[in-house]
């Protein structure tokens, strides 16, 4: 273990079995950084020591004692395995200890053993009782709770709590925990080189990196602990920002197609709509004009609810595009052709939409549209009579599109293929693709170094601070207004009763005798093992739609989706009840993005406490697709506040943005979702809660790159860049 650095393997420096070694490739932890940085959820809060006797019951206490009578059982109706003993503090006094569903742990404990317990008494008909406490083997007795309880003696760190890390199967915290100590005893933290300049860290009061890391794993007291998130939340938000800021400034040096756009034929293009845009569509296209008038490559990101009408913002960015003719490669005069757009949706049903739209949109227009997907290519307008659209090979509309014949082509990700070449390449839009990355953007460029102008659109809204945190390097505009007409959905919070539900069915039936169509949301896809008793009983697609065909559906056709089918029987499915072949759609949470059926106008969402409320949010939008009124019914079996807040804050919000800041106010640390959903750790997403953190470490590095782009003067900044260790991953 000598000669530690952050780059050193823990596996080669610390013994570890083949459990272990799989559990930390399973965490994503392979060096000695990743361990440093793998920050505890929460505290063992071990400065509420206390006797059986001043226990506050409902208080989380930590209680010292000698245990005795371990033993296993099982529950006496349920059958769930138990662990039982009791406790006897310094005073005499006992209390009845159960673990539920950890059994092993009366193994691990002997009797007459010293341990130390935390968890919450309860107190029922006089008797005391603490449940599934957290233990631990400790060698004595303590003679008196108000000594030094909280040291380590192994490493004479002082802590007012154990830190609690997040665990996999094989791997313990307190594994990680002792591991950790090691490295920080064995003096290496002297050496390291914090990262931030020394005036970031005076100028917000943050602790340097030695401090922090000592302070978030083995914190004195509370205020250490906050102020080494406070570092570690800034750092990470400062890094992001920084690279996003350079990416900006480099970005702008690229050349765009300054283009020219004709006010009076953008006019008469939106005057054919048959509806007056809204004030948010008007500003978002006045923001995306300007963006295409200038030489430098547009980034935006265009952000509304769904059915707020992005889609008509896309087609007059596009009438503006292709109003330009592309220059001859000498003398400066116009060529033949127009310039081009590219048009990006997430699935071949979305993409084969949109394309019946811009048919639409385009009509008597004169322009050419192609379709490019895996199932097949298409062109408009149709030489054959009589036809809107003809079917063609993929080798020709590519050669169409190489020419410049075809200045508008709508396709998924068969539009990045090495083969697909533009002549003309101008506008670039991303619909639902705030995944597609900058690589991919730049495969999209055309031969003579120019880039197109980008514009990625999503019916996710997202908090502003999140927003100026992860798309720092997009200009944004935000579309938050409804077009004239469209009701807002109604929801409804069921509850498990089965004279509510009922009633649910009823009106569904009778909308469906109207001809609408329906969507069924379960939690899983087959039904759990019935040999595992602990599983949890949720609603299933396969189960669910065998009995809503024979029961409350049973005059309609019902079908089923979920993530587990091919790609291809999932577009199969999604096409024939888009052609309302099907009228009652059981599904996953697949159908989450990228489904627009304006026929459906009722959603049912079984097991709707275990939805976030931004997923809720966008199950309910596949049923604002029209000018019906639309149904959104949450089957929830609530019990806690929390849950009930969370599901009556869908049911009251006005529109997404609303709904995402009060989700964001309502999840703690550990139910972020920042690693998986956007890349940032729990960490950074809950410092993202304070808007004057984010625009304090976004101006930083703003301050940074417009004086040193290349971080010449911060060689510690580009190391970090270099290495990007903080990089937001959409997946």
């Amino acid at each position: 273990m000598k000669n530690l650095n952050l780059q050193s393997d823990i596996v080669g420096n610390f013994r570890t079995t083949d459990t272990q070694k799989k559990a930390l490739q399973r965490l994503g932890i392979k060096t000695v950084r990743d361990l440093l940085y793998y920050f505890p959820t929460r505290y063992s809060h071990m400065s509420e020591v206390t006797t059986i006797e001043m226990a506050t019951p409902g208080e989380l206490v930590t209680v010292y004692g000698i245990i005795s009578n371990p033993k296993t059982g099982k529950t006496y109706t349920t059958k769930v395995p138990t662990a039982s003993a009791t406790l006897t503090d310094i005073n005499g006094d006992t209390i009845k200890i159960t673990w539920f569903n950890q059994a092993f742990i009366a193994k691990k404990i002997q009797n007459g053993e010293s341990v130390k317990l935390t968890g919450k008494i309860t107190e029922s008909k006089g008797m005391r009782t603490m449940v599934n406490p957290e233990f631990e083997q400790v060698p004595n007795m303590p003679i008196d709770i108000h000594d030094s309880l909280f040291k380590n003696h192994d490493t004479e760190v002082v802590a007012f709590g154990y830190p609690i890390y997040r665990e996999s199967r094989g791997i313990s915290s307190k594994w990680m925990y002792h591991t950790i100590i090691k490295i920080m005893s064995s003096g290496m933290l002297e050496h390291l080189e914090d990262p931030l300049p020394e005036y970031l860290l005076k100028k917000y009061s943050l602790p340097s990196l030695q401090t922090a890391l000592v302070w978030i794993h083995a914190p004195k007291k509370q205020r250490d602990a906050d102020a080494a998130k406070k570092r570690f939340a800034f750092e990470e938000i400062f890094f992001i920002q920084l690279r996003n800021q350079q990416r900006r400034a480099r970005h702008r040096k690229v050349h765009a197609y300054d283009l020219a756009v004709d006010e009076n034929k953008t006019q008469r293009f939106m005057d054919s709509f048959p509806f007056t845009p809204t004030d948010a569509q008007a500003s978002a296209i006045e923001s995306i004009i300007a963006d295409m008038t200038s030489d430098i490559p547009m980034t935006r990101l265009l952000e509304g609810d769904v059915g707020s009408g992005k889609t008509f913002v896309a087609a007059v960015a596009a009438h503006a595009a292709i109003q330009n003719r592309p220059k001859k490669k000498t003398g400066g005069s116009y060529d033949f052709g127009r310039m081009q757009v590219a048009y990006m949706a997430p699935t071949e049903v979305l993409a084969t939409q949109l394309f019946e739209n811009f048919v639409e949109y385009f009509e008597n227009t004169g322009i050419q549209i192609g379709l490019m997907t895996g199932g097949g290519c298409r062109k408009y307008p149709s030489k054959v009579p009589g036809e809107s659209w003809t079917t063609i090979s993929k080798n020709q509309l590519l050669k169409w599109v190489k020419n410049g014949e075809v200045p508008i082509v709508i396709g998924t990700h068969a539009l990045i293929q090495k083969k697909v070449e533009f002549q003309d390449l101008a506008l670039v839009i991303i619909d639902e693709q705030h995944r597609f990355g900058t690589k991919q953007r730049m495969k999209l460029s055309s031969k003579d170094n120019r880039l197109p102008h980008y514009l990625s659109m999503t019916a996710t809204p997202i908090p502003r601070t999140l927003a100026l945190t992860i798309y720092g390097d997009l200009d944004l505009s935000i579309v938050d207004q409804m077009p004239s007409g469209r009701k807002q959905v109604i929801t409804e919070i069921v509850p498990p009763k089965p004279e509510a539900r009922d009633k649910v069915y009823v009106d569904m039936r009778e909308r469906l005798a109207e001809g609408r169509q329906c969507y069924v949301i379960c939690p899983r896809i087959a039904e759990p093992d019935p040999e595992k008793e602990n599983a949890l009983q949720l609603k299933s697609v396969t189960a669910e739609a065998k009995r809503l065909q024979t029961t409350e559906f049973k005059d309609y056709r019902v079908d089923i989706m979920h993530s587990k089918m091919k790609k291809a029987e999932k577009e199969a499915v999604m096409n024939r009840f888009y052609a309302h072949e099907i009228d009652v759609l059981v599904s996953t949470s697949v159908v989450e993005v990228g489904v627009n059926v304006p026929n459906a106008t009722s959603i049912i969402i079984e097991g709707a406490e275990r939805f976030g409320l931004a997923q809720l949010h966008q199950l309910r939008g596949r049923v604002i697709r029209s000018n019906h009124q639309a149904y959104c019914y949450l089957f929830a079996d609530a019990k806690s506040e929390k849950t009930i807040d969370r599901l009556n804050a869908i049911v009251e919000a006005k529109n997404g943005f609303e709904l995402a800041e009060i989700d964001l106010s309502l999840r703690g640390a550990g139910d972020l979702a920042g690693q998986k959903q956007w890349g940032m750790s729990d960490l950074a997403m809950e410092a993202i809660k304070n808007i004057k953190m984010v625009e304090y470490a976004r101006d930083e590095a703003k301050n940074i790159i417009e004086h040193d782009e290349a971080l010449e003067s911060y060689p510690e900044l580009k190391q970090i860049i270099d290495q990007d260790i903080y990089h937001i991953h959409f997946e």
